[in-house]
């Protein structure tokens, strides 16, 4: 029986300290994972936009860095790529 405890010792110590860091970092890590999702919208919002933009005469590049700023400030981002794209012309 002693063994028994012994041996699940670490396994409960680990799972506390999992507990307790997913505690601390719930805000965080909630945080992470909505601009992850925005990101993500942001990606697929470039891909439908591609095809159509070459219409309006502007091309944005499908990329990480286009649809992190797209998650991050959203349509006012978008109007910021826009103005970059015309500027840098």
């Amino acid at each position: 029986m002693v063994q028994l405890w012994i041996a699940s010792l670490p396994w409960l110590l680990g799972s506390l300290a999992l507990v307790m860091a997913l505690t601390l970092l719930h805000r965080p890590l909630a945080s992470l994972l909505r601009l992850a999702g925005r990101t993500g919208l942001g990606l697929a919002f470039l891909t439908l936009f591609a095809p159509v933009g070459q219409f309006f005469g502007t091309c944005l590049g499908v990329n990480l860095f286009n649809a992190l700023i797209l998650g991050i400030l959203g349509v006012p981002g978008f109007g910021l790529l826009m103005m970059l794209n015309w500027i840098l012309r």
